[in-house]
């Protein structure tokens, strides 16, 4: 039982701080940077990103520069015996036409980066346009509405698209 007079108590009350609670984000951001595995994915992601990025930057060839001296050569790093060598500055060899392959890699990786950030803004709009109208219209609209995406969302894209 504390007592009103006691002034320990009165002190503490003092010094004591307000508690500053943790936001789901904080404690998300936590646990991600403590997952190694984790880290080690995103670290590996933000590479090819960045080498995607800057493929014009790391590499003396275009993506659509042709060598007909050297068709189909594998890289400097291959085991003997292949062939035909591209040299050193041929990281991944090249094809059939004598084009750079780890250019071309590249440059696939920058085409895909932007397929993905498109797919996922064009998605992020519909979602909040749709959830936007649900939530603001309400009542049997957002119902019917609500179960709609209940019906779509167990259903493979796959077979939505195919006709």
């Amino acid at each position: 039982m504390i007592a009103i007079g006691n002034p320990f108590n009165a002190e503490v009350m003092e010094n004591s701080r307000p508690l500053k609670g943790r936001s789901l984000w904080v404690d998300a951001r936590r646990r991600l940077f403590r997952n190694r595995a984790a880290m080690a994915g995103l670290i590996v992601l933000a590479v090819i990103a960045l080498m995607a990025v800057f493929a014009p930057f790391l590499s003396a060839y275009s993506y659509d520069e042709i060598n007909y001296d050297i068709v189909s050569c594998a890289p400097n790093w291959w085991p003997a015996g292949t062939g035909c060598n591209a040299g050193g500055t041929h990281w991944f060899g090249t094809d059939a036409v004598g084009r750079d392959l780890l250019v071309r890699v590249l440059y696939g990786a920058r085409v895909s980066l932007a397929v993905g950030l498109v797919a996922t803004l064009v998605s992020l709009l519909i979602g909040v346009l749709y959830g936007a109208t649900a939530g603001f219209v309400g009542g049997r609209a957002d119902n019917l509405m609500m179960r709609a995406v209940d019906i779509l969302i167990p259903c493979p894209l796959s077979s939505l698209s195919s006709s």
